[in-house]
This record gives structure tokens, sequence and C-alpha cells, in this order.
């Protein structure tokens, strides 16, 4: 028994030696962080609230517009038939606006009103949604504009070719490797890595041609927080700020998580914020770029009301086996059809959903920890909990079928 010991210590010894000697040589030290943060705490990624693990930047707010709420507020219940699988897949926040009043919320565990968590792939969303800001204040041109005019290092061969919309639709080809599973991929090393732009700009190959192929890969929208720093002069998170957290009167700041002190935003994740303030988004869009709450005198077109239809609408891509991408537009996924309802929504890996429902006038938050594959239909199976559920509680006064169009 103590030779049986003796010799898996001695194999553990080794590789803890192997594993330190490789990310030494390889010059790998993320992964030390990222063990740290997902193993050795018990879990095998990374948590929806661990924000205060990264240096951030505060995304300011300016003066508080709570939510109207509703007379109705918080005087149904998730329907039984769907709780179940909402706890299950540790929820912890859900919160349904309807006729532009908070009707419902709900939070569990470590989740409150009041508590950050990361949005992960939502943030794509909003990075599409300031490339319309930028457009609009005449900082890019158009979104046909050529990358490689903020970005030097995109200016020869097939790059050159690559465009901001070629970004925002993910199709621009060039050759990230977005594997959620392997430490050494794309993924593993820009969340917990210390250099966004050494570790992108690194990506210089293209696998195809620009604006054909549907290929989902968060190196794009990486690439997009670079220039829209070039093209602004500002940081992603201080635009951010003037451009929506302000005029759309959050409640909180919100926190962008950085690279490294000082450091560049990772834009492709990791903008932190609660359930209320993420559903101004949802809002937003809804109201084709507008902003207003009731009382409000004039509506402020915050986004580019051209801009918004076309972020909701097929792009022309395909996916790898030819058939036409339908579910993605600028940044925001799409379910054409779904019990008579066309629905838009921005998502995150842990199940961070933002869904707008234009024909019911109704936004849905849900935060938390959990989220199952995708399904046949194509969007991730538990999506159906939390659209049945808010249909079943404020489904009442339906507008019937309604699609988003630019015509």
């Amino acid at each position: 028994m103590l030779k049986f010991f003796k010799r898996t210590l001695l194999v553990l010894l080794v590789i803890i030696i192997a594993g330190n000697l490789f990310i030494l040589l390889t010059g790998r030290q993320y992964l030390y962080k990222g063990i740290w943060n997902t193993y050795l705490k018990g879990r095998s990624g990374p948590s929806a609230l661990e924000y205060g693990i990264f240096a951030n930047r505060r995304v300011d707010n300016g003066k508080p517009q709570p939510w109207p709420v509703g007379k109705d507020y918080n005087t149904k219940e998730i329907p039984a038939a769907t709780l179940k699988e909402i706890t299950e897949l540790k929820t912890g926040a859900f919160l349904v606006i309807s006729n532009d009043s908070l009707r419902y919320e709900k939070y569990w565990g470590e989740f409150s009103d009041r508590s950050y968590s990361n949005s992960f792939s939502m943030a794509k969303t909003v990075v599409s949604i300031l490339v319309g800001c930028a457009i609009a204040d005449g900082h890019i041109k158009s979104i046909d504009q050529p990358v490689h005019d903020f970005l030097p290092e995109y200016k020869n061969g097939e790059l050159a070719k690559v465009t901001i919309k070629h970004l925002v639709i993910m199709s621009s080809a060039i050759a990230f490797n977005e594997d959620y599973v392997n430490p050494l991929a794309y993924p593993a090393e820009s969340y917990y890595g210390s250099n966004l732009c050494d570790l992108t700009m690194a990506y210089q190959s293209v696998r195809g041609d620009p604006g054909v192929l549907f290929d989902y890969q968060s190196g794009n929208t990486q690439l997009l927080g670079f220039v829209l720093k070039k093209a602004t002069g500002k940081t992603v998170a201080d635009y951010a700020s003037e451009k929506l957290w302000i005029p759309m009167g959050a409640e909180k700041p919100a926190f962008w998580s950085l690279d490294h002190e000082n450091g560049d935003e990772k834009a492709f994740c990791c903008l932190n914020s609660n359930a209320r303030d993420f559903a101004r988004i949802g809002k937003l869009y809804l109201d084709s770029g507008r902003w207003s709450f009731p009382g409000d005198p004039v509506a402020k077109q915050l986004v580019p009301e051209d801009y918004v239809l076309r972020s909701v609408l097929p792009t022309g891509t395909c996916r790898a086996d030819k058939s036409p991408c339908v579910d993605y537009g600028y940044s925001w996924w799409m379910i054409p059809e779904y019990k008579g309802h066309f629905i838009f929504y921005a998502r995150g890996i842990l199940g961070q959903y933002i869904f707008v429902i234009p024909g019911m006038k109704m936004v849905i938050v849900r935060l938390g920890e959990g989220r199952l594959p995708n399904g046949i239909h194509g969007f991730p199976e538990d999506i159906p909990y939390y659209l049945d559920a808010a249909l079943a509680m404020y489904g009442e006064g339906s507008h019937g079928f309604s699609r988003i169009n630019a015509d």
C-alpha cells in the first residue's frame, strides 16, 4: 500500500512539474489563473459572478431612471411546468418587462437586483449596438468600411477584404480557434490572459472569402472593440457609458472586465451588470433604437433606426452545410417563429439571455450559471422554459405575429 502511494505521489509530482514547464516555456501563464479559478474551486469553467478576479473599467451611469412598475407586479408565479427546469439550471435572475413596465422579477442564490453578473457573449450584442452609434456619430463611415482603415495589421492579402460588417455578422473568415473545451484555444486565453491585442492580432490567416460563411468567433468582436477604440478615441466602456448607460437611465454603473489594469475591454464578453439594466438593451431595440419611458416628452434616438432594423434580419451568409443562416443578424440571435412569434435575443454561454418579443411588447431577461446545448431547432434547449413561462404569465393582449423588417 505504501509503495502504491509513493508511486502515485511520484506520478503526480512529474505531472505537476511537466505542466509547469509547459506553461513557462510556452508563455501561457494565463493557465495558472484559469486553473485557480475553475478546477481548484470545484468548477470546470468560469462563473457568472467572478468579475472581481479581473481588472475592470467602470461604465458610468447618470441619473437613474427606474422601471415603471406594473400594477400586477409579482402577483403571478412561474408556472410549475417550467419552474423545476428553470431552478435546476441554476437560474439566478428572471425578469419580465411587458408594455414598458416591470411585471415580474425573481432572484435566487447570490443574485439580486443589485448584484453584478457577467454578460458573457451578450456583450457581443452591446458592441454591435456601439458600432451603430459610431456610424451615427460619423466615427465610422459605414458598416462596410474596411477594418484596415482602423487596424493597419489587416491591410494585406485576403485580410484587406474584411469589413466591419463581416466582424459584426461573424463572417470575417479569420481563422480564430473558437474551441470552448481546449484551454489553449482563443476563448480561454482571451478570457484569462493579459494581452488581448497581441493575442488577437496574431490570427492573420483566413479560411475562405469574407462575407460568405457564418462562423461564430469571439475574436471578431474583440477586433470590433479595437476598431471602436481607434474610431472614437474612447475606451469601449466610456463609449458605452456615453451612448447607452447614461441616456438609458441605468440604475447602476456597469463594469467591463479588462485584460489587465488600465488595459483593453474584453469586448467579446464580460460586461457586468444586473437584470434590470440588461433589460434596457432589449427595450431599446424593441423601440427601434429610441429611448423613452412613460412621461418622457420626446423619445431619444440612441441608435439609428435603419441599423436596428437590419440588426435582426438574416444577413445572407450560410452555414458550413450551405444552408442559409437565418438566425443571426448584427450580433443578435433570432428565432424566426416560436408559437406564432418572431423573437430576437442576446445570449451568453452560461444562459445569459435578453429576449425581445416585438409582437407582445415584451422583454425577458434570464441570468444564471447553467445552459443546455443547442437542440434540433438550432437554439439552446433551455430557451423554451423562459419563453413559455413569460408568455403564460403575461401573454395577455397578444398583438399577433410580428417581426421587425427594414422594408
